[in-house]
């Protein structure tokens, strides 16, 4: 019986830390409850996150709870409640959530909370997450705006050539 024990705990012990690698690794974090998924949505769901860069998984609220305290993240103390499952974003803090939200939209999961860092994200958070645009788009509306000023100043600053130029075209075709 103490073999049968002794071997568990080591399980649990083992499966600690490679959540907490996980962790580590992690950009963010996102728990949905799980429980309108079938089996065939979530082997495609999981193929999308991967594709994403990112990982999914179901462990036990206490093992996930002494996974994250033991690397100090203390903000979802006692919110693991449920059925629920985890994403881990690695390359980008809103990859996880953009890729669940198809499966969120459809009813099939349903987003809960979520974490950047050691900062607690609500469900209001992780959708406005998930409804962001992507890096490059964000960096390109950026830009836009920058340039916005400067184009709008170069046109003001034309304008008034511009309109000597008409002038004296309409003169010389008179």
């Amino acid at each position: 019986m103490d073999n049968r024990i002794s071997k568990n705990k080591e399980a649990k012990v083992t499966q600690v830390a490679e959540i907490a690698d996980k962790l580590k690794k992690a950009k963010s974090l996102v728990f949905v409850n799980y429980k309108g998924l079938n089996s065939k949505d979530d082997t495609a769901m999981r193929a999308k996150l991967r594709a994403a860069g990112c990982d999914y998984h179901v462990y036990k609220n206490k093992i996930m709870t002494i996974a994250l305290n033991s690397i100090g993240i203390n903000c979802l103390d006692g919110k693991l409640e449920d059925t629920l499952a985890v994403a881990f974003s690695y390359n980008s803090e809103i990859d996880a959530a953009k890729v669940l939200k198809t499966a969120a939209d459809e009813n099939k999961i349903a987003f809960r909370f979520g974490a950047i860092g050691n900062s607690f994200v609500n469900e209001a958070g992780i959708k406005a997450l998930a409804s962001l645009p992507s890096r490059e788009v964000l960096i390109a509306q950026l830009l836009g705006l920058l340039n916005a000023p400067a184009t709008n100043l170069a046109g003001v600053l034309n304008a008034p050539v511009r309109g000597l130029a008409v002038a004296l075209s309409a003169i010389a075709n008179k």
